[in-house]
């Protein structure tokens, strides 16, 4: 390492590593990157976005690590970092749209896939119907895809858990339109 960079850390007092801080920090990111991969890509519209808010998301665990307190598990820590940083993330990169602006039109049966739609084809259809969810649905899906439960979701969000409850209930209803399944 250089001395610029070693006088960077020693005049950013959260930036310093410990190898404590360090291996906690490495350890949740592994654990935890295909999820996070997930997550940003459920918020950004491309590539190069996802992998910016990625490492957005890496530097809020980075600076929030030390005032962990362990009141929630380790992982809903993160999740809730990953989450205000992509709601940062939308907020910079977006113009502010109301939720009945995007509503989505029910997709035209009679231009369905055939019925050989390989497995990957579905996942990328469902991941595109979950893109196309207003805010408040999609965060709670992609949460509960990521196996959080209700009450996990709720401290992530910010909210009760039976507001997970109702918001689930609402999105899987928008999918289930939005793919064209029957209730």
């Amino acid at each position: 390492m250089d001395t610029d960079a070693l006088q960077t850390e020693a005049a950013l007092p959260g930036l310093a590593p410990s190898s404590d801080r360090l291996g906690r920090f490495e350890t949740l990111l592994a654990t935890n990157r295909p999820a996070l991969a997930r997550l940003a890509a459920s918020y950004a519209t491309s590539p190069a976005d996802r992998d910016d808010l990625l490492q957005e998301i890496a530097m809020g665990l980075w600076l929030a690590l030390p005032g962990f307190r362990a009141e929630c598990s380790e992982r809903t820590f993160l999740f809730r970092i990953a989450h205000n940083r992509c709601i940062s993330h939308l907020a910079r990169r977006r113009p502010q749209v109301s939720l009945d602006e995007l509503e989505i039109e029910p997709v035209d049966l009679s231009a369905a896939p055939e019925r050989g739609v390989s497995d990957a084809q579905q996942a990328e259809r469902l991941q595109d119907a979950v893109h196309r969810l207003p805010l408040a649905y999609r965060q709670v899906i992609v949460l509960l895809l990521e196996d959080l439960d209700y009450r996990q979701i709720a401290e992530v969000l910010g909210i009760s858990e039976s507001n997970v409850g109702a918001r689930l209930t609402r999105a899987r209803a928008m999918l289930r339109t939005q793919l064209g399944e029957p209730r």
